[in-house]
């Protein structure tokens, strides 16, 4: 190289930074990488990935619940402080209202603002306005600070602050891109809730009813027909929803399966008795005990002779016991088919906009605690983007359920 140019160290060994030809002092250069490859310090394994994976769900589906209750709160502050501040202040009114106390973070709201009226960020002109750069906090400092105004729409102020104090928390976890464990993700959906029933959201408040349609759902849900969830076994299912959420309150429940585990083992006779008096209609359908196919199932899972219609048999006893305590037992049907199981299906106001079922199909070689578990919603009120109606697969079990209903004989 020419005098004016860097003459490198010698590779091999001076390429380490080892070499006796290396002045004190000198950078070596970095081994050269393979294709494809950052190098194993640098590299994601596969547990990494899952955890990142884990932590970006978490904060996705809090961010939705977030973005819904700021949506909501911004629209309760305009509704009540617009009308008093607008007419005296003009396009200045959220300024009067935050008035000294709020001066600071008022002005920075207006500053983010004009940055992004620049930056050519703003690309609805229903967002150019200062209250649409305020945080959840500044909104809720807002109502605070005027809340005899707000007063008259809330029942309990208390109860308000203590959601949002909640809400905070998730807020900057999600907001610093930090781990959000379970449990916090939990509680902010459920203070979200409480905090759009509070805020007047309408009668549709995300998790208002049984097996609660939560936000990633209401917005993605049409990609998967009705399924809600899907769960690896049985176990998983009650983890995530105990028996009494899916047939607490139920209006009407119609099950076919072998022995209806689910809902003999984990709800008990007295709440089905209490159930059933408050007017749900029940339809029991189990597999006859003494069928032929009881037998069958029993070789396919390696069970002694006659322990699946022994089961089968005493699940049917005990639910004729809850049937004989009822005043109008001809609401509590119980029937037993002979064919062939091919599912076990859990319809809990099944012909309802919000009914939902649980379902698993029977797998060779394992029990019902280990089968798939499917949770379904009535899929009527989802529409796709073109506007054509997803049928969704709850009615196709609902539609077997009655085939099988049909064809069955009562038990007496």
């Amino acid at each position: 190289m020419g005098s004016g140019g860097l003459e490198l160290p010698p590779g091999g060994e001076g390429h380490e930074g080892n070499s006796p030809d290396v002045p004190p002092g000198a950078v070596s250069l970095a081994r050269p990488m393979d294709a494809g490859s950052i190098g194993p310090e640098l590299d994601w394994g596969a547990d990494a990935w899952l955890e990142v994976r884990t932590r970006a769900q978490r904060a996705g589906r809090a961010y939705i619940w977030l973005n819904l209750v700021e949506q909501r709160l911004r629209a309760v502050v305009a509704a009540v402080l617009r009308p008093i501040y607008e007419p005296v202040h003009g396009d200045e009114w959220v300024t009067a209202a935050a008035g000294p106390a709020g001066q600071e973070w008022v002005q920075r709201a207006v500053a983010v603002r004009e940055v992004s009226r620049r930056k050519g960020y703003l690309l609805d002109p229903a967002d150019d306005n200062v209250l649409s750069f305020l945080t959840l906090p500044q909104l809720r400092e807002l109502m605070v600070q005027h809340w005899p105004c707000f007063e008259p729409y809330f029942d309990e102020r208390r109860d308000l602050e203590l959601a949002l104090d909640e809400l905070e928390v998730t807020r900057n976890v999600v907001s610093r891109n930090r781990a959000l464990s379970e449990a916090v993700l939990n509680q902010a959906e459920r203070a979200s809730a409480r905090l759009l029933e509070m805020l007047g959201a309408g009668g549709d408040v995300p998790s208002a009813r049984r097996l609660p349609v939560d936000a990633v759902e209401d917005l993605v849900g049409d990609r998967y027909a009705d399924v809600v969830a899907v769960h690896s076994d049985r176990v998983r299912l009650l983890r995530r929803f105990p028996a009494e959420e899916i047939f607490g309150g139920a209006r009407r429940l119609d099950a076919i399966g072998i022995g209806l585990n689910l809902l003999v083992q984990n709800f008990s006779g007295r709440r089905l008795v209490r159930l059933a008096e408050a007017g749900c209609r029940v339809r029991l359908l189990f597999l006859n005990p003494a069928s032929s196919a009881v037998k069958r199932r029993e070789r396919e899972l390696g069970m002694k002779r006659g322990e699946l219609g022994r089961s089968v048999e005493m699940n049917i006893l005990h639910m004729r016991r809850v049937r004989s305590r009822l005043r109008d037992p001809g609401a509590f049907e119980i029937q037993v088919y002979d064919e062939t199981p091919r599912f076990s299906a859990y319809l809990v106001d099944g012909d309802g906009a919000d009914g939902v079922a649980v379902v698993q199909s029977y797998l060779r070689g394992a029990r019902g605690m280990e089968s798939p578990v499917l949770v379904l919603r009535n899929g009527s009120h989802l529409v796709k983007p073109d506007d054509v109606e997803e049928a969704g697969l709850l009615p196709t079990y609902r539609e077997e359920f009655e085939l099988a209903w049909a064809d069955s004989r009562p038990v007496s």
